[in-house]
């Protein structure tokens, strides 16, 4: 097992010199720990460094709401720092207002992320880096490892017109990168303007899972349990722009699919006759029934399957979304139905589309064709943002 050192570890080593005097905005939430778990706010205070505020990303500084739940946080229960949240009731909120950095010398970024483009915290990241360097203020992000490797890239790239809080750049679902890089790309790909310095994760290599890193895992948001949950995200979110439950209100989110008037069997022969159509390899299916504790469907049973991963090294998280999605489509004609409430605060959009990145998915879907010619066709558009992803990557 390697002795991976995240960025807030090498920070501290020198004793945060290069921040002394400063005074720090701090973008964080409780991912944000060293190898004895012990919190970057406590960490950084102990050494001299003056916190001034907190930035709270979805789910809040602690990490305690559920997805597209606003946070109210002023102050941190905790420390008792003031906190901005950067998730609250409407899409203004999602963008800091540049009072929020008042009396700021430097922001610092240190939150773990799981590698997809619709997890949030990398779009929270780029807003603030675009709001901090308006106002000449850099950013300083505390590197961590992109727990599901740095190596695959999988889905396409968002088009224009379908930009949001999930596709806030034109980055492909799993994109392969860190924080740090990402900050990299924004700056040199995404029209963000703001000083960046970096500090890497000492050791990390790119094909490196979590579990080779020797640190301690935080689950990063309510229903992110496991490396294996982070895996199979980028195609299992999918779920969350449909009427069928992603299994939020389980203890197996996203493992678990489902609705009550499925048939298990049904959905589970179909979902392994597509999956073997479209060559996907190292999951299993298994016919289940469960009954989520809050969110779609509480308290009531639904039947679908749950997903088993064999062989972590050659799945394709995103191709296996759309097979189950596919599969739920065909299977469950009158349960299956497109999310028809707002999604991240979009109203004129579905919200499968801004997941995929474009509406060429679904309407195939609901024509009645296959989406994987779709599929071909993306792989062709994320031509472009390999090339660019390329002089941003920190680790080789």
């Amino acid at each position: 097992m390697a002795d991976v050192r995240s960025g807030l570890e090498v920070l501290l080593d020198d004793g945060a010199s290069r921040l002394r005097g400063a005074r720090v905005a701090l973008l964080c939430n409780h991912t944000a720990i060293d190898r004895s778990v012990r919190h970057a706010i406590d960490r950084l205070r102990e050494a001299e460094v003056e916190i001034v505020r907190l930035l709270g990303p979805e789910h809040g500084v602690r990490s305690t709401a559920q997805d597209m739940e606003g946070v109210d946080e002023q102050r941190d229960p905790v420390t008792g720092l003031p906190v901005v949240s950067l998730y609250g009731h409407d899409e203004a909120s999602l963008h800091p207002d540049p009072s929020h950095l008042d009396g700021v010398d430097v922001v610092v970024a240190d939150i773990q992320d799981i590698g997809t483009r619709f997890y949030t915290y990398q779009a929270t990241l780029g807003f603030v880096m675009r709001v901090a360097g308006a106002r000449g203020i850099p950013v300083m992000v505390l590197d961590r490892p992109n727990p599901i490797t740095g190596t695959r890239v999988e889905g396409g790239v968002v088009a224009p017109g379908f930009d949001s809080f999930v596709g806030a750049w034109p980055l492909a679902v799993r994109h392969g990168m860190t924080m740090g890089e990402l900050a990299r790309w924004f700056v040199a790909h995404g029209g963000v303007d703001c000083e960046v310095e970096v500090v890497l994760a000492d050791g990390w290599r790119r094909a490196q899972w979590f579990e080779d890193t020797g640190l301690p895992w935080v689950f990063p948001s309510p229903n992110m349990p496991t490396v294996e949950t982070a895996l199979i995200y980028p195609g299992m979110c999918l779920f969350e722009a449909t009427a069928w439950s992603e299994g939020r209100g389980t203890t197996r989110p996203f493992h678990q699919i489902g609705a009550p008037h499925a048939d298990a069997l049904r959905f589970v022969e179909h979902l392994e006759r597509l999956s073997a159509d479209a060559g996907l390899r190292g999951v299993a299916y298994r016919p289940t029934a469960f009954r989520p504790g809050f969110q779609k469907h509480a308290g009531r049973t639904c039947h679908g399957a749950e997903i088993h991963v064999l062989d972590r090294e050659v799945v394709d998280a995103f191709r296996l979304g759309l097979v189950a999605v596919e599969a739920a489509y065909r299977t469950d004609p009158i349960g299956f139905e497109w999310r028809a409430e707002p999604y991240e605060f979009v109203k004129d959009r579905h919200a499968f589309d801004l997941l995929t990145g474009d509406g060429r998915c679904r309407a195939a879907l609901d024509r009645g064709e296959s989406m994987w010619p779709v599929l071909d066709a993306m792989a062709s558009d994320k031509t472009d943002f390999l090339a660019s992803r390329e002089d941003v990557l920190l680790y080789r």
